[in-house]
Order: structure tokens, then C-alpha cells, then sequence
């Protein structure tokens, strides 16, 4: 198994909690929990990624040190504040310090959904992004058909900019993207 690399963020690795959460970095032990979450069809669906293996699925968590290392990513294993429950993943990706932006993702278990995790979780990766990083907005590209994740980003405040029309390719066929962003209101 893998070693974690050393983080070259300009700070510490942020562990950021609520009451009920810890958001931590990601542990070579989460890689069953990872390949869980991103083999299941109820997560996959609309996600840009998944695996049919734990070696495969270790791709993903050396994905997640490398653009830590890199700088051009952060992702927090989501999981409950004595963690013990690992509920999914959360974090930015495509980080631009130069122009202040990330991309937004997360995912959780399917058993964990409908509980307010996300809810909780994303004003800490929001907090994070927009404080210590400097960001000044955050962008969502979600699937057009993913009612579910648009109704997310709506509640949490994300402003739809537009609709890219067939942009890419999904399984055989052109699939659209809405745009979401959320700037940072504190400038």
C-alpha cells in the first residue's frame, strides 16, 4: 500500500469538524470504504469515476495525494466526529490559486443519504476554500438529468450560470452540464 505524501499546501492538512463530523485526510485503510462508495450504481451514475477493483480503486486515492501534492486539489475523507463511520468524500479539485477558483465535488454512501451530511460538511470546505485558500468562487459542474445533486447546490446557495449543451461523452452518449458557482461574499 501506498505512503502518504507529504503535503505541500501552504498549510498543515486542515481536519475540520462540526458537532457530528470530522473531515480528515484520506488513509491508506479508506481504500474498502472508497472502492464502496465508487462500485456502488447509485453513486456512480452521475459520477465522473468508478471502479471495478480495490487495485483499481487505489487510483483514486493516490489521485487525491497527488493533486494534494501538486496543489491543485484538496479532498477530505467525510466521516463521524469519533470516526468510526466513514460516510463518503467531499472536496476541491482543479484548484487556481492565480485566478481564486476550485471545482466543487462530493459523494456519499447511498445509506448515509437524506441525513444532512453534505449539508453540514460543504460550509466547512467552503469556509476552508474562501479563508485559508484565498478562493474567491467555487464552481459545480453537475450532469443536467442529476436533479437531486442540482436541488443540493441550490440549497447551498450555488448560482446556475448556464448549461453546457453536449459536451461530453458518457457511456456512448453526449451528456449536458449545468454550471454552478458560489463566490466568496466576504471581499
Amino acid at each position: 500500500m501506498n505512503a502518504l505524501p507529504e503535503s505541500l499546501l501552504p498549510l498543515a492538512f486542515p481536519e475540520l469538524r462540526t458537532e457530528r463530523l470530522l473531515l480528515r485526510r484520506f488513509q491508506p485503510s479508506d481504500l474498502e470504504n472508497v472502492f464502496r462508495g465508487l462500485s456502488h450504481p447509485d453513486v456512480i451514475n452521475y459520477y465522473g469515476v468508478n471502479y471495478t477493483s480495490l487495485e483499481d480503486t487505489q487510483t483514486q486515492l493516490d489521485w487525491f495525494w497527488e493533486n494534494e501534492r501538486r496543489q491543485t486539489g484538496i479532498w477530505w475523507a467525510v466521516c463521524s466526529a469519533d470516526n468510526q463511520l466513514f460516510y463518503g468524500a467531499g472536496g476541491l479539485s482543479s484548484i487556481s490559486l492565480a485566478h481564486k477558483k476550485a471545482e466543487i465535488g462530493f459523494w456519499l454512501l447511498p445509506e448515509y443519504w437524506g441525513q444532512g451530511i453534505m449539508p453540514e460538511a460543504m460550509p466547512l470546505i467552503f469556509g476552508y476554500a474562501f479563508g485559508p485558500l484565498g478562493l474567491h468562487r467555487i464552481e459545480g459542474l453537475v450532469e443536467t438529468e442529476n436533479e437531486i445533486c442540482k436541488k443540493a447546490v441550490r440549497k447551498l446557495h450555488f448560482t446556475h450560470e448556464g448549461t453546457m449543451v453536449d459536451c461530453e461523452i458518457k457511456n456512448g452518449r453526449y451528456i449536458s452540464l449545468d454550471i454552478f458557482a458560489k463566490l466568496n461574499d466576504a471581499r
